[in-house]
């Protein structure tokens, strides 16, 4: 008869155990250091980038044609900006649309801006604002 090993009966023995938990240390070791690079990156260009936001001050209706909407954007001095506006009716329906390109050399720009609309708008309001594209 021979003689079974307790290796051969119950699987891989002390050192394969060994190099398997040196693997997954290294792995973990390596996404950790991934994950940290890519947080650190992600916090670096939010708080470095050239953000733009923007608020509508206020709003009123000039006719059954026209909005005039008072919008106010932060932005980097030498940023251009474009920021899409909207007016809706009673019933919510988009009656006017436009887009504003501001290339003012300041970091607060405050401006009027008449959006012209399809029948009486009840709102103005700020659709997105973001850094224009370059071309």
């Amino acid at each position: 008869m021979t003689a079974v090993r307790p290796a051969d009966r119950y699987g891989r023995g002390p050192d394969a155990d060994a190099r398997a938990d040196r693997q997954l240390r290294i792995a973990a070791i390596v996404l950790g250091a991934l994950a940290v690079l890519g947080i650190g990156w992600y916090g670096w260009t939010s708080l470095t980038g050239d953000q733009v936001s923007g608020q509508v001050v206020a709003f009123r209706a000039v006719s059954d044609q026209a909005m005039e909407i008072h919008l106010e954007v932060h932005k980097g001095a030498g940023t251009v900006a474009v920021c899409t506006l909207r007016s809706q009716d009673k019933e919510h329906n988009e009656v006017g649309r436009k887009d504003v390109r501001l290339a003012q050399h300041a970091e607060q720009v405050d401006t009027v801006v008449t959006v012209r609309t399809t029948a009486r708008g009840e709102t103005g309001e700020l659709v997105h604002c973001g850094k224009a594209a370059k071309g």
